[in-house]
């Protein structure tokens, strides 16, 4: 867990990952799509990427990815970003960590 905690250190906006992982692309392109560029960490391509999926497990993120940090905070996977998003309650995070730094909703 110390290694997941010095990774998402003093970054707004972290994203645990496969690059296979289809629903971890939609989680990464919707963050995209608000502006905010997140730290990826492709486990997958990572050597010790089956060790940092097992931290995220033990956090609770099951499946393990994706798995989404806002302000070093663990946010949760694809079902929790997407409630947060759906209550409008993403893009405020977001900001109040200074992921993104304006929002015109259109």
């Amino acid at each position: 867990m110390d290694m997941v905690a010095r990774l998402v250190d003093e970054k707004p906006l972290v994203i645990f990952s496969k690059s296979s992982c289809c629903m971890s692309h939609s989680i990464k392109t919707l963050l995209y799509d608000f502006g905010a560029n997140p730290t990826v960490y492709e486990l997958d391509q990572m050597p010790n990427g089956q060790q940092i999926e097992r931290a995220l497990l033990q956090l609770g993120c099951r499946p393990s990815v994706p798995a989404v940090f806002i302000g070093q905070q663990f946010i949760g996977g694809t079902n929790t970003v997407m409630s947060l998003h759906m209550q409008n309650k993403l893009v405020p995070l977001l900001m109040r960590a200074k992921a993104i730094w304006i929002w015109n909703n259109k």
